[in-house]
């Protein structure tokens, strides 16, 4: 298992679209811990694929509080078949988007079908933590990011400032 980059925003691979998995074999297994591992290290609580540079439908999240012991979780492909009509706000940060947060409103539930390591199709339904958890984590699967929910003129400003960092380090601009 490997720690992997984080790609950053302004990059423009985190606006790709990740393609599906056809097989759930060693590779995508390798990803998936790979993943695990990137995430653990960042410090997050969830990580998709594309934000390591891999356009998959992979990802991976473990909302254990701080103390608890781990609960890894792996998606493959997941896809929200259902969102609840009540909608809950959770302060929303992101790996891509270092020491940025803010306030985003989403589906309070949601029920997702995805497939688990071992290649079984599972649906699941999830609230709180969790359900904003995978809605931000499948937004990124969508080339979306969680800024793209807050205003128009928020998001502009963090845009720049990210841009700007970008240029001193000679990055991708989305």
């Amino acid at each position: 298992m490997t720690i992997k980059p984080l790609i950053i925003l302004p990059d423009s691979v985190l606006r790709q679209i990740s393609r599906p998995v056809e097989t759930v074999d060693a590779d995508v297994l390798r990803l998936a811990d790979d993943m695990l591992d990137t995430m653990y290290d960042a410090p997050g609580i969830g990580l998709a694929a594309i934000q390591i540079g891999v356009a998959r439908r992979v990802l991976v999240i473990d909302v254990a509080k701080e103390g608890e012991e781990k609960q890894p979780l792996v998606f493959i492909n997941p896809e929200i078949l259902a969102s609840g009509s009540e909608l809950s706000v959770y302060e929303e940060g992101c790996l891509s988007i270092p020491d940025y947060y803010a306030e985003v409103e989403r589906p309070a539930a949601v029920t997702i079908r995805y497939i688990d390591r071992d290649g079984k199709q599972q649906t699941t339904e999830a609230d709180g933590l969790l359900a904003t958890c995978l809605q931000h984590e499948i937004d990124h699967l969508n080339g979306t990011l969680f800024i793209d929910h807050i205003s128009k003129l928020k998001r502009e400003m963090v845009i720049r400032k990210f841009t700007k960092t970008a240029k001193m380090r000679g990055s991708k601009a989305i």
